[in-house]
């Protein structure tokens, strides 16, 4: 048994179990019934049955049952995350969905292959437990398998979603064969000022357009109805990113068109 406390309710995303103590994902899930809808609205404007899809930073999978969802009967979602509790519990939420066509990974991806380290964490006191940093300090933590996205050998891939807190543009260098060979859609969070620069200079050398998404974390028409919004105006900065040789219709996201257009914004 876990030494902290787990809630379950059905939810927008099916039966799901979370952490109690999570500050964002586990607040959400038990406040609406779901999680950033926006996000998952978005992706199904994209994402067709039979797509193979990858979940690169799944947490507890609230993304990764919806892909899988979206997906089926033939498609498929491969889901990766390094944190043991939470694996655990994306496993159990992937199996109470009943979802045959997803791949779990007990793994972080990264730009090659290796070890890196996860934090002890209290998951029994309040915490954002989808902001958790990879150390490559090996006095911290459990080591965890680091893998490359070159690495699956994959034949097909519709989409890649990464939330990988800070390790995004090395995910993109590992994967940048199977991005210029696939060419996938690719949605990623770029929400740390740091690192936001690099991000956008590799994708942009990957010959992709991209969007600016700023997912709100409240959702007035939510799943549970309920009207009280505890995230005020936060919201969740990604990319949306599409290969630059295919039709672009998009409405209602700027396009970053250099790293200034999106780091002048970030706090």
């Amino acid at each position: 048994m876990p030494n902290f406390e787990t809630k379950s309710g059905n939810t927008l995303h099916g039966p799901m179990t979370w952490i109690a103590s999570d500050v964002f994902i586990g607040r959400s899930l038990e406040a609406y019934g779901q999680y950033s809808a926006h996000e998952t609205l978005l992706f199904q404007a994209f994402v067709v049955p039979g797509s193979t899809i990858l979940d690169v930073g799944a947490n507890i999978g609230v993304f990764t049952v919806a892909f899988a969802r979206i997906a089926t009967p033939t498609g498929r979602v491969l889901a990766f995350e390094p944190q043991t509790p939470v694996f655990e519990l994306l496993s159990s939420n992937v199996e109470a969905n009943c979802l045959a066509n997803v791949s779990l990974y007990h793994a972080g991806v990264g730009q090659e292959a290796g070890t890196l380290n996860v934090p002890a964490m209290d998951y029994a006191a309040d915490g954002n437990f989808g902001g958790v940093e990879l150390s490559q300090d090996a006095s911290q933590g459990t080591s965890v398998e680091i893998i490359t996205i070159d690495s699956l050998g994959l034949d097909a891939c519709r989409l890649i979603k990464i939330d990988v807190e800070g390790m995004e543009a090395q995910v993109i260098a590992g994967a940048g064969e199977t991005i210029q060979r696939l060419r996938p859609i690719i949605y990623v969070e770029n929400d740390r000022k740091q690192h936001a620069a690099e991000l956008i200079q590799a994708l942009l050398g990957l010959d992709y357009r991209l969007y600016l998404h700023l997912a709100p974390l409240f959702e007035a028409n939510n799943f549970y109805k309920n009207a009280n919004n505890i995230f005020g105006e936060s919201v969740s900065a990604n990319m949306l990113c599409l290969p630059r040789e295919v039709e672009q219709n998009i409405e209602g996201l700027p396009e970053l068109l250099k790293p200034e257009d999106l780091t002048s914004i970030l706090p």
